[in-house]
């Protein structure tokens, strides 16, 4: 199966590590370091020119490189058309 995750970007289901909410994750230093080292290395994609409201993280199943799209839906949203599987929030406080 195959997500729709934007603008006719569809990823595999089975190489996606994982849906974050840009907004909630984007404020941690070791989030911004990895993205900033994925942006360098040509690895970050956005599905529209819209701000977005989630990222994914998935593998290349050509190159079996991790990449990053960036999409203007929410991670509620993608996770909704996986199938209705349960959005995790793991935080410590």
């Amino acid at each position: 199966m195959y997500l729709h995750i934007g603008n006719q970007k569809n990823i595999r289901e089975k190489d996606i590590i994982g849906i974050f909410d840009a907004d909630r994750t984007t404020t941690s230093w070791v989030t911004r370091k990895y993205l900033s080292e994925a942006q360098r290395r040509d690895l970050v994609r956005a599905a529209n020119q819209e701000i977005p409201k989630s990222f994914v993280l998935y593998r290349d199943a050509v190159s079996g490189k991790y990449k990053v799209y960036f999409s203007q839906l929410s991670t509620a949203a993608l996770v909704g058309r996986i199938g209705g599987g349960t959005v995790r929030n793991i935080r410590k406080e």
